[in-house]
C-alpha cells in the first residue's frame, strides 16, 4: 500500500526537518500507513500536527495511541514519539532492548543513515495503533 499524499500543513513540518531527519521520518510514515493497512481494525488514518510535528491518529476507530514524528532537541537522531502515558516505550524496550535508543517512556530514537528496522518497526507501530483496542480485549477478559 503507498502512503496517501500528506495535508499541506504537514507536508510543510517534514520540509522544515533537517534533510536526513526529514527522509527519514518519511520512511516511517509509509511504515505507519502500510501497517495501518494491514490491520482492518485500525480503520482510516488521521494525519495531522500535533505540537507542530506530522502526527498520526486512529479517530475513526479509536484503536491506537497517536504517533508523533520528529526530532528531541537534545538529539540529532530521528524521533518517532509516543503518549508518555501508555507502556508502549516500555513494551518496545522489553521486545526489541538495544536494538534501538529509547528517551525515557515517550520516543523511540532512529540512527540517519542504514537500513530501518522495518521488521521490529512494524511490531512497535503496530502495537500502537492497536493499543487501546488491546487494553479493551484484556478488560473483556477479566
Amino acid at each position: 500500500m503507498t502512503a496517501p499524499k500528506p495535508p499541506r500543513e504537514v507536508s510543510r513540518a517534514f520540509d522544515a526537518l533537517p534533510a536526513p531527519i526529514g527522509k527519514r521520518l518519511l520512511q516511517v510514515r509509509d511504515l505507519i500507513f502500510a501497517t495501518a493497512a494491514a490491520h482492518g481494525e485500525v480503520g482510516r488514518l488521521t494525519e495531522t500536527l500535533k505540537w507542530g510535528e506530522p502526527a498520526y491518529l486512529t479517530d475513526e476507530t479509536g484503536s491506537g495511541s497517536t504517533i508523533r514524528l520528529g526530532r528531541l532537541k537534545d538529539s540529532e537522531h530521528a524521533a518517532i514519539l509516543f503518549n508518555c502515558k501508555t507502556t508502549l516505550v516500555d513494551t518496545f524496550r522489553e521486545r526489541f532492548g538495544d536494538q534501538f535508543e529509547y528517551r525515557q517512556t515517550r520516543a523511540l530514537l532512529l540512527p540517519l543513515s542504514g537500513a530501518l528496522a522495518k521488521q521490529e518497526l512494524t511490531v512497535c507501530l503496530s502495537l500502537a495503533l492497536t493499543y487501546h483496542l488491546d487494553r479493551r480485549r484484556k478488560r473483556q477478559r477479566r
